[in-house]
């Protein structure tokens, strides 16, 4: 009796205090070293080149362009391996072989192996020996030897010295042929000094990931290369030449050089896929809820923008009409793209858009504006309306305040699961590139180059 009220107590103590939530265990962070780049291959062949973004060391960021560079970038160094990735898939593995230097910034050459191939053999294949059966009686092989000239068999050659013996001998000559000179041996000094000149490697330098070295392969020395140029092959600078050459240099004529995400590391989590998966006719209505967003967020900068600029003294009623018809008419958009990601494996869409608005026709407004270029991030609440993160525009004539944002891919840069958005940002004097997290609310910037 006692003890069926005791465990009718302990029940409902246990349901007073409600669900018992079980918990895993938490995920190792990664606190580096993890380097991310960015793999630029040529449309023909399997080499290419790696542009060094970031570097992750200790979870803190740092240029990888320029991180531990004695001599040569940590991120750049013989035989590291990268592999790259498209929205969080593999497509193959990037292996450095010569670093060097290109405007005064350093990128590395190797070599490109895509995913499911087999990479070439460099040694040579086992056979297996032949057992001869000791019992059977000895055979004698000749071998067939062919001379420079045309070639003679070995039968040839005993008849041609059968000749040779029967005919009489040459007296022997004054001057015996000198012997051959032994080959000098290497002074120790020499060696010494050889051996000096190759790169000695510290032992308690972090390790990034790492191919097999070839022992075979020779270290070139470092190397400033050069721009790469997508000019056609032939082309002449003099006469019709220039015009074959402007032909050549169209930019249907030319070939696109191939840009891939990479990351190196010698641990780090598996990778997994970032692309959200939507219907036609679903991201057809994210990409009109998306516009919508752009417009307004243009309305919007565009009233806040006259408000500041405008004079104290009282306008004309015709003016203000006007001003405010242009600013409630929709633009259109030019050079949509929609990317849709699910970064935090939650089935929570991401959704990325760049466009360009089209501008106006001449004559419609008093001065032409230059076509802007926006970009947005938004994601969806409860409800399945979109929220903006984020949201910038600028044209030709503002980059030096406001840079050029443009979305390279999604990427496991801090090596957590999650995917961060990798950006190149223009600005009017270069380029540089940017790491970001998505948030709740908007966009954490765990990494900003300096262009």
């Amino acid at each position: 009796m006692i003890a069926s009220i005791l465990l009718a107590a302990l029940v409902a103590q246990l349901a007073a205090q409600g669900p018992i939530t079980q918990y895993g265990r938490k995920p190792k962070a990664d606190k580096g070293p993890r380097a991310l780049g960015l793999i630029q291959l040529s449309p023909k062949g399997n080499k290419g080149r790696i542009i060094p973004i970031a570097i992750m060391m200790d979870g803190k960021f740092y240029d990888a362009g320029s991180y531990k560079a004695t001599p040569v970038p940590m991120a750049l160094d013989f035989d590291i391996v990268y592999e790259g990735f498209r929205t969080g898939v593999s497509q193959g593995v990037f292996t450095i072989t010569q670093p060097g230097q290109l405007n005064h910034a350093w990128i590395a050459e190797g070599t490109w192996l895509p995913a499911g191939a087999k990479a070439p053999e460099t040694s040579k294949k086992y056979s297996e020996p032949v057992i001869e059966d000791k019992d059977a009686p000895p055979v004698l092989h000749r071998r067939s030897e062919k001379t420079a000239d045309g070639g003679t068999d070995s039968k040839d050659k005993d008849k041609d010295k059968d000749k040779d013996q029967q005919k009489p001998s040459a007296p022997p000559s004054a001057n015996p042929p000198a012997p051959e000179t032994a080959k000098t041996p290497v002074p120790p000094e020499t060696a010494k000094t050889s051996a000096s000149n190759e790169p000695i490697e510290d032992p308690n330098r972090p390790r990034l990931r790492r191919g097999k070295p070839n022992s075979n392969a020779r270290r070139e020395p470092f190397t400033t290369f050069d721009a790469l140029t997508d000019t056609a092959p032939g082309t002449s600078s003099t006469g019709a030449g220039k015009a074959n050459a402007k032909a050549a240099r169209s930019p249907e004529a030319l070939p696109q050089i191939v840009t891939i995400p990479a990351i190196s590391d010698a641990g780090g989590p598996d990778p997994r896929p970032y692309n959200y998966d939507v219907k036609p006719a679903e991201e057809a209505i994210y990409r009109n809820k998306m516009l919508a967003l752009a417009a307004a967020q243009l309305r919007a900068e565009a009233g806040s923008v006259e408000k500041e600029t405008a004079p104290t003294h009282k306008k004309s009623s015709s003016r203000k009409s006007a001003r405010k018809s242009s600013a409630l008419s929709v633009p259109d958009f030019d050079d949509v793209t929609l990317r849709i990601f699910d970064l935090s494996n939650s089935n929570e869409p991401v959704l990325v858009l760049s466009a360009k608005t089209r501008p106006p026709a001449a004559g419609v407004t008093e001065s032409i504006e230059e076509p802007k270029e926006i970009t947005l991030i938004a994601r969806t609440n409860l409800e399945g309306e979109v929220q903006k993160l984020f949201f910038a525009q600028t044209d030709s004539r503002h980059l030096d305040v406001a840079p050029r944002m443009e979305l390279i891919d999604a990427v496991d840069a801090d090596g957590d699961g999650r995917g961060e958005l990798l950006f190149r940002r223009t600005f009017d004097g270069g380029s540089t590139y940017a790491i970001y997290r998505v948030t709740a609310d908007g966009l954490w910037a765990l990494f900003e180059g300096t262009p």
